[in-house]
């Protein structure tokens, strides 16, 4: 009973009331072997929050565990929800905190600029984070090393899963890379909408539309970024973003047929879902086991059987077999 923050002392006391009502006060520290002074001290609070009564002068009782919970819970809830207004009032702190900060803080005009990779990574990692709504990119690679997808993956998933919305444009050529392929199929497939250009040089990140992020030098990554938090840089950031996304063509427009032609294996994720799938296990089993929704985990599903060119599940299990996939 930790969890609506009972003592072990005081959860101890409870139960023994249960097992037996109409106990004296004065025999709880004798019977638990605890001090009387701490006894005293729990007794007292028990009773403050309802879930012991005092029958008669001395004699103790304990309400019902329908009743205890009921009213444990509220009075953890109460606490919580205290707890969390105390925290959204303190969003003062930033102000006071970028004071603290002086001149090492955002410029006047909104721009940080970021010298490193690694602190553009940082960066990255702490937009995404606090991202809500929704990330916008257009990213111009031919190929992702087995270290980028795996941290992007991370990154994605945690967001997708809060339900934030994605929006990606790539370059076509990526999709001759199989592991990027696999890789931008697997988002997709969790919910992202990712479009295709032959031809793109802009780097672009957009967070909920309040900061962009793009390279100092679009040729060279390497020479740092900006980050503009400025409204009007972002609106024509996103103006940019939107120009391309509307002349891009979607992913599943034909441009995964070769990546099916070829066979290429499931992605981590729908690598899972096969093993569920292949085991017989119920949706619901395999979308908890996976830590995903019942209705994505289905939609994986659909995705084996349509790279599998099969007609059920049990053809799709004996068709991966035949590959080797499982």
């Amino acid at each position: 009973m930790s969890v609506f923050g009972l003592s072990q002392t005081e959860e101890a006391i409870y139960r023994h009331l249960l097992r037996n009502q109409k106990t004296s006060s004065d025999e709880i520290h004798q019977l638990l072997r605890i001090a009387p002074q701490q006894a005293t001290e729990s007794v007292n609070r028990l009773c403050a929050v309802g879930v012991l009564k005092r029958t008669a002068p001395g004699v103790l009782s304990a309400a019902s565990p329908e009743t205890a919970v009921r009213r444990l819970t509220e009075l953890r809830l109460r606490e919580l929800h205290q707890e969390l207004e105390h925290v959204i009032r303190s969003q003062h702190l930033v102000s006071e905190l970028r004071t603290e900060q002086g001149s090492k803080g955002v410029p006047a005009h909104g721009v940080e600029h970021l010298q490193s990779l690694p602190q553009i990574r940082d960066r990255i990692d702490d937009l995404a984070f606090f991202a809500r709504e929704e990330i916008l990119s257009i990213e111009p690679y031919t190929a992702l090393t087995p270290e980028n997808i795996s941290h992007a993956r991370r990154l994605d998933q945690r967001c997708l899963r809060r339900s934030v919305r994605m929006r990606s444009v790539v370059r076509r050529e990526a999709l001759d890379h199989p592991p990027t392929r696999v890789y931008l199929r697997e988002l997709a497939a969790q919910g992202a909408a990712i479009r295709v250009a032959e031809d793109i040089s802009e780097r672009i990140l957009v967070y909920d539309r309040r900061a962009a992020l793009v390279p100092k030098d679009p040729a060279d990554s390497a020479r740092g970024a900006l980050l503009a938090h400025e409204e009007g840089l972002v609106a024509n950031i996103v103006a940019l973003f939107e120009k391309i996304w509307d002349q891009a063509e979607d992913l599943t427009d034909g441009a995964d047929g070769q990546a099916d032609a070829e066979g290429s294996g499931p992605g981590e994720i729908e690598q899972r879902v096969l093993e569920a799938m292949c085991r017989g296990s119920k949706d619901e089993i395999g979308a908890r086991a996976l830590g995903i929704s019942i209705r994505t985990y289905r939609r994986h599903v659909a995705e084996l059987l349509r790279l599998l060119g099969a007609s059920s599940r049990p053809h799709a299990a004996l068709v991966a077999r035949e590959r080797g996939w499982i």
